[in-house]
């Protein structure tokens, strides 16, 4: 079951990986170009698609991320998946209560001021999920490659 669990846990963070390189390098920074009219309706549009895609692959990971806390394979350290949960949690807080709320702050209009936090904070959320994903890929690779124990009898 530990394995399963490892693999569904480095699936739902490479797509998070994928998504938030994709919002910090693309969408947050062409927030600015939508006009200043169009800015909240934009906003709520994109808060709504986005959560459609991010929310299922938040709570694949935090739901593995926690059970590897409690079951994982012997080849992986215990340090390692609980680091995993830790950064996972530091990245569902930085959404909460960073990011969140930026986006509500903008939800009336287009302020450049704000703008810039949400593009400069992001870098927080985009550290924390390459992190994950890295200390994922090392988990694998760890079981990989690890020598396969004598069964005892």
């Amino acid at each position: 079951m530990a394995i399963p669990l490892l693999l569904a846990n480095l699936c739902a963070t490479g797509v998070l990986i994928g998504l938030i390189w994709t919002i910090q390098l693309v969408h947050y920074p062409l927030l600015a170009a939508v006009g200043t009219d169009a800015f909240p309706a934009y906003l709520a549009e994109h808060a709504d698609r986005i959560t459609f895609l991010v929310a299922p692959w938040m709570l694949l990971e935090l739901v593995t991320s926690a059970a590897l806390v409690r079951t994982h394979p012997a080849a992986v350290p215990r340090w390692m998946v609980r680091w995993g949960l830790a950064l996972c949690l530091a990245a569902w807080a930085a959404t909460w209560f960073v990011s969140v709320p930026i986006h509500q702050a903008l939800a009336d209009g287009f302020d450049p001021v704000l703008h810039r936090r949400l593009v400069d904070t992001n870098w927080l959320r985009t550290a924390l999920w390459t992190a994950r994903g890295t200390l994922s890929l090392l988990m694998v690779w760890r079981l990989t490659t690890a020598v396969p124990r004598p069964e005892t009898r």
